[in-house]
């Protein structure tokens, strides 16, 4: 069944139940070396799942959970493996929704949930989203409206001397070093370490382009444009979505895929996307643009 979070929404299935876990990369076609998240409500969950939880891994969830942030860590016997794709690790979060943490909690298991889209496309912020991507494919919808956060959460491995940045998300990366200090940013890697690492992911149809100034792109009837914020003059394009008028970037994360989702149905030949300052939130959606564009420049 598909459910809100705080971030997107999720396609959840029980996470200790292998054939459960098996329907949802066939619903999604999502390839098998690609680990999923385990959600959880209680922290009970957190030591059943893992090995062993430091005192750096509890200062970060006493801070910022329940939130956007996914701890890897190693994992215990009691997780198949095909959640963690063979690994010897598992992803962790507890989301901040009270409609999913209350679908956790009367579950009365762990759920483990990638997000409720076909593999590789447009990440889903409503529930038309998820409607229009899975339809009939699955079982029941819980609907709570738009995301609030917009992207997906944050990812960072603890297993190891430093902790990990493996995929930037809704809780910015200048949060976490704030708590912890620094943190090192994950080189490229053949491995799949978790959710969000392929190079072509979060893609529309329609093929996308980056761009940092107007005057490099084309305009006119055929051209959807993806801005950060309000431009001074009017832009001659068929679609123009804004992200945030003012240029505020927790607005813009929020708005993104919602943004990606029209210009991707407007009927345009190809989709203009401005890049942002990589600061902040603005590390995650520059993340999700250079994946969804990269699918158009292979």
């Amino acid at each position: 069944m598909a459910f809100p979070t705080e971030t997107v929404y999720g396609l959840g299935a029980d996470a200790l139940n292998p054939r459960a876990i098996a329907k949802i990369f066939k619903i999604k076609k999502r390839p098998t070396f690609d680990p999923l998240i385990v959600h959880i409500a209680e922290m009970e969950w957190l030591h059943k799942l893992t090995r062993q939880v430091d005192e750096r891994t509890l200062t970060l969830i006493k801070k910022f959970w329940p939130g956007p942030l996914t701890l890897v860590l190693l994992k215990s016997s009691l997780v198949p493996d095909i959640v963690t794709a063979g690994l010897d690790t598992v992803a962790v979060r507890m989301p901040a929704h009270p409609v999913a943490r209350k679908f956790i909690k009367l579950s009365q298991t762990p759920i483990a949930a990638p997000s409720a889209n076909l593999f590789g496309h447009l990440s889903p912020t409503t529930v038309a989203h998820v409607e229009k991507q899975l339809g009939k494919k699955i079982d029941l919808i819980l609907d709570a409206g738009k995301c609030p956060v917009g992207v997906e959460s944050t990812v960072l491995s603890l297993v190891g001397g430093k902790p990990v940045l493996l995929r930037p998300g809704g809780l910015p990366l200048e949060e976490i070093e704030k708590v912890i200090g620094k943190v090192v940013r994950q080189s490229k890697t053949k491995t799949i370490q978790s959710p969000g690492q392929l190079q072509s992911h979060y893609s529309p149809r329609t093929p996308m382009k980056l761009f940092k100034s107007l005057n490099q792109i084309p305009l006119n009837n055929n051209v959807g444009v993806l801005l950060f914020k309000r431009p001074v003059l009017k832009i001659k394009a068929r679609t123009v979505e804004i992200l945030s008028e003012k240029g505020d970037l927790t607005e813009a994360a929020a708005n993104l895929f919602l943004a990606l989702h029209r210009l991707d149905e407007s009927g345009v030949k190809i989709i203009y996307a401005e890049c942002i300052p990589a600061v902040g939130l603005g590390s995650a959606i520059m993340d999700r643009l250079e994946r969804a564009s990269s699918k158009s420049a292979t």
